[in-house]
């Protein structure tokens, strides 16, 4: 995976669905062209963002099985309103058909409840030794970093769900506390 355009893994409902979300944030390279005074994330990209979300989906269900994971075929993909940056995009994908290599998705991608991209999708994916012995080691090398990267995008999932919001000792100030200090 060149880029990543997941920040984080909120939630993975093992086998069915996954939430994932993208802060767009001005400093993103390709903005500066898409369009220049009028930067909004390119509708290419948010598929993209869709399309990684049922990657690490797959990857979880299937334990990392295969090294590559990539967009078969996108149906009925439809575009809401810009994204431009200092938004979040929601995006949630749901598991729809699961074959020896191919699978099928319906997802959206949401701000504040509005969509922004929706359609299905066919990922279909692979080994690189399944055309080449000889990959043996780069498959093993490609999913060793997918398996840390998953890591990085689940951290912030792990540790919410760990905290608890309360309210502080003056009962109007909102406050996140470990569960096990409570």
């Amino acid at each position: 995976m060149r880029f990543v355009l997941l920040d984080r893994i909120v939630e993975v409902q093992a086998g069915q669905s996954l939430v994932a979300v993208k802060n767009l944030s001005l400093g993103e390279e390709y903005l500066a062209d898409h369009f220049p005074g009028f930067p909004v994330m390119p509708g290419v990209l948010m598929l993209e963002a869709l399309t990684q979300a049922g990657a690490w989906l797959i990857r979880d269900m299937e334990d990392f099985a295969h090294s590559v994971v990539l967009l078969k075929q996108a149906r009925t993909i439809k575009y809401g309103s810009f994204v431009e940056p200092g938004r979040q995009l929601q995006l949630r994908v749901e598991l729809i058909s699961h074959g020896e290599r191919e699978s099928g998705f319906k997802g959206v991608g949401l701000i504040e409840g509005q969509e922004m991209v929706k359609g299905r999708f066919t990922l279909t994916r692979y080994n690189l030794r399944d055309r080449d012995p000889a990959l043996h080691a780069t498959d093993a090398s490609i999913v060793a970093g997918l398996r840390e990267l998953y890591v990085t995008l689940r951290k912030g999932a792990v540790g919410a769900r760990a905290m608890v919001r309360i309210n502080s000792s003056d009962g109007r100030t909102p406050a996140l506390v470990p569960r096990s200090e409570i």
